[in-house]
Order: C-alpha cells, then structure tokens, then sequence
C-alpha cells in the first residue's frame, strides 16, 4: 500500500480551507455516481475523501474557536 503524503492543513487560512472542502464534497458526489456504475476501480476512494474532510472541518473549526477564544 502506497503512503500518500499528508496535507499540510495548519498553514492554509479558512478561505483556502472553505475552497478545499467544497472540492472534497464535489468529488465525493462524483465517486458516488461512479459506484453506482461500478466504473470505480477503488473502492476506498470514498472512503478516504470522507475521512480528508472530516480533516478539513476539524481545522476550520480549530481556527474559528481560537478566534474565539483571542476575542
């Protein structure tokens, strides 16, 4: 199993982190209509993209809190 080498989520602002997610979720919904045509070769793609925007949300949450907190 091939490592793939991780995002560096920390350093992007919340525009950038926004602008990611909604890519995340296009391409979720693209998989998700490939499986149904079983033209998917991966079949844990989804599953993947699911857990990288879970990452993105958890950053974007970590940063809004600590605006927060700095208010």
């Amino acid at each position: 199993m091939a490592k793939t080498k991780k995002e560096n989520l920390k350093g992007m602002k919340v525009e950038d982190l926004n602008k990611r997610l909604l890519s995340l979720r296009e391409e979720v919904r693209v998989l998700h209509f490939k499986a149904q045509g079983s033209k998917s070769k991966n079949v844990k793609e989804v599953a993947h993209t699911k857990k990288q925007i879970a990452r993105v949300l958890t950053e974007i949450n970590s940063q809004l809190n600590s605006l927060k907190v700095a208010q």
